[in-house]
């Protein structure tokens, strides 16, 4: 986002010691995701797989900086365009999107990037989805709301793609690849949202194959907008007669016009409406829609009843989408705050003056700015390592020949979707926050870009399922699934990596903080074994801290993992000061950071009776 002198005050001395020639835009991290790619993960490895056949590692880069300069140059100067203007819902029903997002979108669609991890039967590239990760970080880096328009599209793509007739691939995944039709899910009712079982929206068969979609959906992001030709509603439903509760939710395909049969837009799906826009705390370039169905036209998904089974195919991919966020809003949070910490002179540094030739030094010199800074720079990198480590195992669990690693790397993807939503986001506002306080007075002003990125940010911590929740899915289904074979096997590959390089002197002492954090995630996982099956209450007051555990533990693993592939670099000769930074944050890290770990196992362990002590009318 271009942040410099937004809304400037008359008298340039009101922005203290901003230059007024100073103009920071997000730069899209694209050394880091190529470090990751190639030397830490090694995507070249996998060339055998469908996926990766076609994805050399040359090929990723070339994308990655064709993604880089796309979102930089294009979305990047839109993100406060979108937080002033807002869209607009206009009487007819329809809304305005902000202005530049229109074309924006069409350029989007023009490159190809809608398609890049889709089917290729359907229009897309079949690129590996950690190649699209990378892709959809730097997007909503730049700007978040506008990333959403097609980040939903992908999610309802995917649930058409893994539950839908052929028919209905065919008349929909080809537009929604390319971008022409976008899509959305339809979850939230005014009465009920975690708890699906609650919901009251109908659908009523015709007798010829289609069905009569009745009820009000709310909350949904990009329910409505102008820069596509039609618009795909995935829609839950309870059709007449279907048993109580989540079992009698099914999943429908609910078009803003129906489809003809050559695959055009046909006439308006007349009972499908936006009443309404909310008006939020932050994205307020996404369209969030108040969503109203009176006999609207809808076609089933799959099975009746399945419909929470099918939902869940987008649910995981956005909630993977959701801690991808967190990451990608502190990054661009944290570029804004370094570069005003580099430019604002604020006092001497307490060991001599480092600007001997100005009135003041950078804040930078300052050791509790340092702190904020380097902290918020060791969460993000070794949130986004976790990201793309989990996003590779997506990969391998669709293509790989091998079913022992299928198996393992679906565990892992099941294990590791709220650990990522639930923790990366709680420290993406922590950073967005921090990226705040460097600026002072001045982030707390509309003239720099802190604020928004702590408007924005804060949904993330909500949607797709509160972190609480994400917390009681970690502790109370994903633990225990399967005998705990999930949890298991990545205490093993901790245990493995731990033993084959424990007589590495240059990577002790992130061998050591791993092996110890390991063994207090292993701790926590005994007592939530032994004491929440006897109480659940226990098991609900420890899941957030266990959380906070399960994440410090995989950003460990991911902080000995690049700090190895640093380590060989240096050692082959590389002399790119980007390997020694990389390194000194990671000690950052586990000197640092990684220390809360105690902490979240300590209280973990106190159990529930203090927390379900005071009866409600205390509170």
């Amino acid at each position: 986002m271009v942040w410099a002198l937004v809304d400037a005050p008359a008298d340039p001395a009101l922005v203290p010691d901003l230059k007024q020639d100073l103009l920071m835009t997000y730069q899209p991290p694209v050394r880091d995701h190529v470090f990751l790619l190639r030397d830490v993960l090694d995507i070249d490895q996998h060339g055998q797989l469908p996926a990766f056949a076609d994805a050399s590692f040359d090929l990723v880069e070339q994308i990655l900086e064709g993604a880089a300069k796309f979102t930089g140059e294009v979305l990047a100067p839109l993100n406060g365009v979108g937080d002033k203007h807002g869209c607009v819902w206009n009487p007819d029903n329809s809304v305005t999107t902000p202005p530049g997002f229109k074309d924006a979108y069409k350029q989007l669609c023009d490159g190809g990037w809608t398609g890049l991890g889709s089917d290729p039967a359907y229009g897309g590239q079949g690129l590996p989805f950690v190649v699209g990760l990378a892709f959809s970080e730097m997007s909503s880096s730049a700007n978040m709301a506008f990333s959403m328009y097609p980040g939903l599209a992908h999610g309802a793509y995917s649930a058409i793609h893994y539950g839908g007739s052929d028919v209905q691939k065919d008349t929909y995944l080809p537009k929604m690849v390319s971008g022409e039709w976008t899509g959305t899910m339809n979850l939230t009712e005014p009465h009920c949202g975690t708890d699906l079982g609650l919901l009251r929206t109908k659908a009523v068969p015709n007798g010829d194959g289609t069905y009569k979609i009745s009820g009000q959906k709310i909350w949904i992001s990009a329910g409505e907008h102008d820069m596509a030709d039609n618009i795909v509603h995935l829609v839950l439903a309870r059709i007449e007669g279907a048993p109580a509760g989540v079992k009698g939710i099914s999943l429908f395909i609910v078009p803003k016009f129906l489809p003809k049969a050559d695959g055009s837009v046909g006439e308006r799906n007349t009972g499908v409406q936006c009443v309404g826009l909310e008006e939020k705390m932050g994205i307020h370039g996404n369209a969030t829609c108040v969503m109203q169905y009176d006999d609207a036209q809808g076609w089933l998904i799959g099975e009746e009843n399945s419909g929470l089974k099918l939902m869940f195919v987008m649910m995981n991919e956005a909630r993977l989408g959701v801690g991808l966020q967190g990451v990608a809003q502190a990054e661009a949070a944290y570029q804004a705050a370094a570069a005003f910490a580099k430019d604002r002179l604020q006092g001497r540094s307490l060991t001599g003056p480092k600007n001997p030739d100005g009135p003041a030094d950078p804040i930078i010199v300052h050791p509790d700015v340092r702190r904020m800074l380097l902290e918020s720079k060791a969460l993000i990198e070794g949130g986004r390592a976790f990201l793309f480590w989990t996003a590779l195992h997506g990969d391998l669990a669709h293509g790989h020949p091998d079913e022992a690693v299928r198996a393992k790397a679906e565990d892992y993807m099941g294990l590791m979707t709220p650990v990522l939503k639930g923790y990366l986001t709680d420290k993406g506002f922590k950073v967005c926050s921090d990226a705040m306080q460097v600026h002072g007075g001045s982030g707390f002003t509309e003239h720099f870009p802190a604020s928004q990125y702590l408007r924005d940010v804060r949904i993330a911590l909500i949607y797709e399922g509160t972190n609480g929740i994400q917390a009681l899915d970690l502790v109370g289904r994903k633990l225990a699934a399967k005998g705990g074979r999930a949890v298991m096997s990545f205490f093993q590959e901790l245990d493995q990596f731990v033993g084959e390089n424990d007589g590495d002197e240059a990577l002790k002492p992130f061998i050591e903080a791993l092996a110890a954090v390991k063994a207090q995630l292993q701790d926590g996982t005994m007592w939530l074994m032994q004491n929440g099956l006897q109480n659940p209450d226990n098991a609900g007051a420890a899941s957030t801290d266990y959380m906070h555990l399960f994440g410090l533990t995989g950003l460990a693993y991911m902080w000995a993992l690049m700090a190895k592939a640093a380590n060989a670099k240096i050692a082959a000769g590389d002399s790119d000061p980007f390997y020694g930074a990389k390194l000194v944050t990671g000690r950052y890290f586990i000197e640092r950071v990684l220390p809360d770990a105690g902490a979240h196992l300590a209280k973990l362990k106190t159990g529930s009776a203090t927390l379900m002590a005071l009866p409600a009318e205390a509170f």
